[in-house]
């Protein structure tokens, strides 16, 4: 141990360094620290959770990756089919970042009831599909498997069940367009479960089903399917696998990353990342502004003890460590309670989502958590060694205090 931290120290538990400490500006100073920090963290877990769930929801509906044939069709209705003896799922699982793949058909329809009409897009699935990744959107009835006879059942939209008047249970005609000059064809299906995901775009519009109905309306056989979503393993180098698994597919065959898929939503994304870097430049800027008062008042109160070690043969640098050690040991309280507050309310709202939010305009119903340790550690570890670092500038300071002068000063 260094004598600068050892006397730092006996300064620290000193009556008259706690006096001091006890003073409206150091406090004000400790206050604007636990703040910053506070604001930082709260910003961080909001936001990165914010972006994180939506992704997540787009995900869970498209997958990561959608592949499917070139055509001119604008619509999410898939019009030309895959077939699996060009294009197999095992194929694409020859690359190593992809985890999964699943075939899909979508096809527009109108659900008809008693007393109402809808337009809906009919996702048809298989019994490869994941639907884990619908299961936290539940609300209601159980997950259709396909795998036990359940051919018929499907599961619906909370806003599509509402707008119909349907409950688990209920059965529903749905007519599905057909070429021109062809009559619609129609299928009764079976409400097996209720969703409500949050995100409108999705909710209004899709009902998932088995893919054997599409295929047999649509005339295809059972190795053709619409489209195949593929999930990879790093979301973060989303466009980059999507570019990998082109290069990969015969040249009739497109991939596009959800990304593309949904710019205009991840546009809006990114504009977190720049409010976030906005949040902690000011917060920052406010803890080290109020941490120069405080340590320019630390110093003043100490001139005497500053001439008394300069008396002693004390070099300029040594001092200057001396309330450097001091401005960290208040840094460091202020990041206590700061980090304590944040992290305590973080995992209140992860846990009971007291917070609520308009999912019509943040695809979410409640603000999202993502409470990153590693995250927290950077935040606070960033906080303290720029504000170490600018205090270096008014603990220049000290290297203009006179010995002689500093004894004398009453």
């Amino acid at each position: 141990m260094n004598l600068e931290y050892f006397i730092a120290k006996r300064l620290i538990v000193s009556k008259s360094y706690k006096s001091s400490v006890s003073s409206p500006i150091i406090k004000i100073a400790i206050l604007a620290i636990a703040l910053s920090i506070f604001m930082m963290v709260i910003s961080v877990a909001t936001g990165v959770g914010l972006q994180q769930k939506i992704r997540e929801k787009i995900a869970a509906f498209n997958g990561h990756v959608i592949l499917s044939n070139f055509d001119d069709n604008q619509s999410q209705v898939t019009a030309e089919p895959i077939d699996a003896k060009w294009l197999s799922v095992s194929q694409l699982k020859k690359n190593s970042f992809i985890t999964h793949v699943q075939p899909v058909i979508t096809k527009g329809a109108l659900i008809r009831t008693k007393t109402d009409v809808e337009g809906i897009i009919f996702k048809g699935v298989d019994a490869s599909y994941q639907w884990k990744n619908l299961e936290e959107f539940l609300v209601a009835g159980k997950i259709p498997t396909y795998k036990y006879g359940d051919i018929n059942e499907v599961l619906i939209s909370q806003f599509l069940a509402n707008r119909l008047k349907l409950k688990v249970g209920n059965s529903f005609s749905t007519f599905f367009m057909k070429t021109q000059g062809k009559l619609p064809s129609v299928r009764k299906f079976k409400i097996a479960g209720i969703y409500n995901s949050g995100f409108q775009e999705f909710d209004s519009s899709y009902i998932i089903g088995n893919i054997q109905h599409l295929q047999r309306i649509n005339n295809w056989q059972p190795n053709q399917f619409g489209a195949y979503e593929i999930f990879i393993d790093d979301f973060s180098k989303l466009d980059q696998r999507a570019q990998e698994i082109y290069k990969t597919i015969p040249p009739t065959f497109n991939s596009v990353s959800i990304s593309e898929k949904y710019f205009s939503i991840f546009e809006w994304l990114k504009l977190f990342d720049f409010n976030i870097l906005v949040i902690l430049i000011i917060m920052i800027a406010v803890a080290t502004i109020n941490m120069v008062v405080a340590l320019l008042v630390l110093i003043l109160e100490r001139t005497q003890l500053i001439g008394m070690l300069k008396a002693l043969g004390a070099n300029n640098w040594s001092i200057r460590k001396i309330f450097l050690y001091n401005a960290a040991h208040l840094i460091s309280r202020g990041l206590l309670w700061g980090n304590g507050i944040a992290i305590l309310l973080l995992v209140i709202q992860k846990k009971f989502q007291i917070i609520k939010l308009n999912p019509e305009s943040y695809y979410v119903s409640s603000v999202p958590i993502d409470v990153n340790f590693f995250y927290i550690f950077l935040l606070n570890l960033g906080t303290i060694l720029i504000c170490i670092l600018i205090l270096l500038i008014p603990s220049y300071l000290i290297t203009k205090i006179s010995p002689i002068k500093a004894l004398n000063f009453n």
